[in-house]
């Protein structure tokens, strides 16, 4: 596991992704790299995650993606479709030169590919980037 972040650091990365009042979030792609610290933060602010078999809709997915996870499309769209009209996607990937890291122009043209756009990226801890995504209009 990662180091935990400190308290307010997490406190503020859980208000920047605009997770309070959200009343579903789902989570998939947890491993035991994920960043516990920001984990349990949200888990906090939200209350429990849904999994990724769960058929409800919800507000924001949290994604946590390393390279070797698999065909980032493919993932991106498993994440978009339990999304409600409004919700948001957040990307979590490692930061550069931490293993599974993957670069921004992939993400980038995974999620033009997913239906999605990137709205805006932020460190989440020490070992993550945060990337914000909403369903693409047309």
């Amino acid at each position: 596991m990662n180091a935990p972040s400190s308290p307010a650091d997490v406190s503020s990365v859980v208000q920047r992704l605009g997770l309070d009042g959200v009343e579903a979030v789902m989570e998939i792609g947890f491993d035991t790299d994920v960043d516990a610290a920001l984990r349990t933060a949200v888990i906090e602010a939200v209350g429990e995650l849904l999994d990724e078999d769960s058929d409800e809709i919800v507000g924001a997915v949290l994604l946590w993606c390393r390279v070797e996870d698999g065909d980032l499309v493919d993932l991106l769209l498993d994440a978009r479709d339990p999304l409600a009209d409004d919700g948001v996607v957040w990307l979590l990937t490692p930061k550069a030169g931490k293993p599974g890291h993957i670069d921004p122009a992939d993400i980038e043209e995974s999620a033009a590919l997913a239906g999605l756009k990137s709205t805006k990226t932020l460190n989440a801890s020490p070992d993550w980037v945060a990337s914000r995504m909403v369903v693409a209009r047309r």
